[in-house]
């Protein structure tokens, strides 16, 4: 009688956020490590659904999926039991080449040109929340001791999965809605950052199956009910591991290329809306009064702030400098995480490069001031349509400047073909639509 054989999934992470990928016999793996798979370019215009995009590549087309050694994840998952096993994987052309309009590689070159540029890298983690669906759930005090001990043993075998998986969990608490949970991990450098992010969450959804339950990522799982955010914490540090984010004498305790970094990242940010928001119920959870973000602006502590200053408990100058971070908030798990980081890493780099000045520094609500106030310190709202989010990322011609040919005219089709499916939908249906597949 045949037994089961290990399977090693090579994965990857497209443009509506889908991890896919092929499983292989782990006896063949050391084979694939060097030919990866054959992978229809074409697939990379698949919409969460059963849908594809017109897109440059048609049927003819292929991409070498290439293992990334360094992001292989073994989770064990006790005896007669089949393991989370899995890599990422680069794109590659037939001839070796980099597929330019692989994610992963996008964010690679992002990052390599912010080092050659300015002598820096980026450090970032996530902060992810998730629904919980299935038995015995019943409603609960948000963020309450009662919520958090209704499914201890879940939480336990989740936290202990993210370790073995190397994500470096923080913490793990009951969030505002009934069945809602977050997630935080700590920092990972570069672009081993968007590999956690793509862990995480399929580690979580893993325990979560076996369990009984299962676990969205989406930005709304119902019309009415709280969302889910996938907030990008962020700092700037040099290749030895130096933190460069922080100096006391500046304006927000920010460091000059710190500040020119958060400056390009607002400037930019109702473009990097379609990039980091990126589906129709993305701006469910969006706008003013949501603590999730309606204006491009900057604050400290400032929870309706897009970008965020986020303050270390008060301690040494050392743990200070260590722990000085900023929060990028109009973000959910619909996006790639690779092209969300780079887009952050495109315009922080440009806002460096331009030497742009620190925004002003909000400290009450954006929506509060009115908008002669907004106007006068240069504070403009966020899309609140995924419609208009890609007007917006059309006519900022430096985003526009960071994509491939190919890239771009497939993330745009793809974007354009979710709106098409979701337009004789009511909000209750797309919340449902996008539910079960994020």
């Amino acid at each position: 009688m045949a037994t089961s054989e290990d399977l090693i999934f090579l994965a990857w992470n497209d443009l509506v956020g889908i991890t896919r990928g092929r499983g292989v016999p782990l006896k063949a793996y050391g084979g694939r490590k060097k030919t990866g798979i054959n992978w229809a370019m074409a697939g990379h215009a698949l919409t969460p659904f059963e849908d594809i995009a017109d897109n440059p590549w048609g049927p003819m087309e292929e991409a070498h999926m290439t293992p990334a050694p360094e992001s292989e994840v073994r989770v064990e998952f006790g005896e007669g039991q089949p393991p989370l096993h899995l890599v990422m994987c680069d794109g590659l052309t037939t001839d070796g080449e980099v597929w330019d309009s692989c994610p992963r590689s996008f964010l690679k070159s992002a990052l390599a040109d912010l080092k050659r540029e300015t002598g820096l890298c980026l450090y970032a983690s996530p902060e992810l929340e998730f629904q919980l669906t299935g038995p015995n759930l019943p409603n609960a005090t948000p963020f309450s001791l009662e919520a958090f001990r209704l499914l201890p043993e879940l939480a336990g075998r989740m936290v202990a999965a993210l370790r073995e998986a190397g994500a470096e969990p923080e913490t793990f608490e009951p969030e505002y809605g009934v069945g809602q949970y977050e997630v935080s991990c700590k920092p990972a450098v570069g672009v081993a950052a968007g590999d956690r992010m793509v862990i995480v969450k399929e580690v979580i959804r893993e325990v979560a199956r076996r369990a009984g339950y299962r676990a969205s990522f989406t930005p709304k799982p119902f019309a009415n009910r709280p969302g889910n955010g996938a907030h990008i914490h962020f700092s700037l540090q040099t290749p030895d591991g130096k933190p460069a984010t922080h100096d006391p004498k500046r304006a927000g305790g920010l460091s000059e290329k710190a500040a020119g970094f958060a400056a390009g990242i607002v400037r930019h940010m109702p473009a990097l809306c379609a990039l980091t928001a990126s589906s129709p119920p993305s701006y469910f959870r969006l706008g003013p009064h949501h603590w999730s973000a309606g204006y491009a602006c900057l604050g400290i502590t400032n929870r309706e702030a897009a970008l965020r200053i986020c303050l270390p408990p008060k301690g040494t100058a050392e743990a200070t400098r260590r722990l000085y971070n900023l929060e990028y908030r109009p973000a959910d798990s619909t996006a790639c995480p690779y092209i969300a980081l780079a887009a952050l890493v495109r315009a922080g780099l440009a806002g460096i490069k331009e030497k742009l000045p620190l925004p002003p520094l909000i400290q009450e609500d954006p929506h509060d001031i009115g908008a002669d106030k907004r106007h006068a310190l240069g504070i403009v709202e966020l899309p609140a349509t995924l419609e208009q989010a890609l007007a917006r990322l059309e006519g900022d011609a430096v985003v526009r400047s960071w994509f491939s040919s190919n890239l771009w005219q497939t993330y745009i089709a793809v974007k354009r073909k979710e709106i098409e499916l979701m337009a004789n939908l009511s909000p209750d249906e797309i919340c449902e639509r996008y539910r079960n597949a994020y």
